[in-house]
């Protein structure tokens, strides 16, 4: 069932992008948002077929950073964006994100056991219905994206979202990146070509996410477009280098996921072709890279400039 919005705007009361709200209240206020939109979104449990519909809701629900929807809540607050639509592009880009990682965690993909702290979807549920949850997400997130028109998302700002994250998600982007992923095991690539896979594989989506946000404002200047996109190319590249590094550094515990899997499937990083100290380096520079991108939009773009430096300073 598509969100309404009048239930979005009453679940959670819309923060101004001038609110006076700590950065970490501001997250913990937009990822409730996030949150009960997805909760919305998604099929109840027991409506049948009740076992997807349960594992739909346990591979989305009560856990995860929500980094995505955070990005299109924060870059739809610079654009002037109505709150309920940024709502329905939030779940979308969260759906996409969620059906990935079902399908990642396959064993014919990376065969991972743990995730957000628990069982994976196919462990928990099987294979094929694990296959099945991620084959819905997706056409779900669709459903979101278009719940966005009657949230009050401008009619020709909703189309180019659509297009947006289908070619974000797809061959051209995340999905593409995952296979060139897979192609890599046992390589080592160049420089470049790992920026590549990477800015398919993560920086895709993220990228997406901040210009999902800005496409439910009112028609924005090209310029101001451009420089979110910077923006959202740069922090998404930084995403990976720091998940890179914290594979290495991390433990599950705090990771919520099996840490030093990229190293033990001998998969070409940041870390095994730059060393710790320089893919640290890295991070720090795609930071000021986000920093001077966003520099144009004043004040208005307080958030993104946070949400830059927690996804580069983030310990998991």
């Amino acid at each position: 069932m598509p969100m309404k919005p009048e239930a979005a705007a009453r679940a959670v009361a819309p923060v101004p992008a001038d609110s006076g709200l700590s950065f970490e209240r501001w997250c913990a206020q937009q990822a409730q948002r996030a949150e009960a939109a997805l909760g919305r979104v998604l099929p109840p449990a027991d409506a049948p077929p009740a076992r997807l519909h349960e594992a739909m809701r346990y591979a989305v629900l009560g856990g995860g950073k929500r980094v995505r929807p955070l990005l299109v809540y924060a870059a739809g607050e610079a654009a002037g964006a109505p709150v309920e639509a940024l709502d329905a592009a939030g779940a979308a880009v969260e759906l996409i994100h969620a059906y990935s990682l079902v399908h990642d965690d396959m064993p014919c993909m990376d065969d991972d056991a743990l995730r957000r702290g628990k069982p994976t979807v196919h462990v928990a549920y099987g294979e094929a219905t694990a296959m099945l949850v991620g084959d819905a997400l997706q056409a779900l997130a669709f459903e979101a994206v278009c719940a966005a028109l009657e949230a009050g998302a401008p009619a020709d700002g909703v189309a180019r979202m659509s297009a947006e994250l289908a070619r974000a998600a797809g061959s051209l982007g995340m999905a593409g990146g995952q296979a060139i992923d897979l192609d890599s095991v046992g390589r080592r690539l160049d420089l470049a070509a790992l920026e590549d896979m990477h800015r398919r594989k993560t920086g895709a989506m993220l990228r997406v996410s901040v210009r999902l946000g800005a496409l439910c404002g009112p028609p924005a200047a090209p310029e101001r477009i451009e420089a979110l996109t910077r923006y959202g190319e740069a922090v998404g590249l930084a995403f990976q280098v720091v998940d890179d590094i914290l594979d290495v550094e991390g433990d599950a515990v705090t990771l919520g996921k099996t840490a030093g899997k990229d190293s033990a499937n001998d998969k070409p990083t940041y870390v095994s072709l730059l060393g710790v100290a320089e893919s640290r380096r890295m991070a720090d520079a795609l930071l000021e890279q986000a920093r001077a991108a966003l520099a144009p939009l004043g004040p208005g773009a307080r958030r993104l400039r946070e949400l830059a430096e927690l996804i580069v300073l983030r310990s998991s």
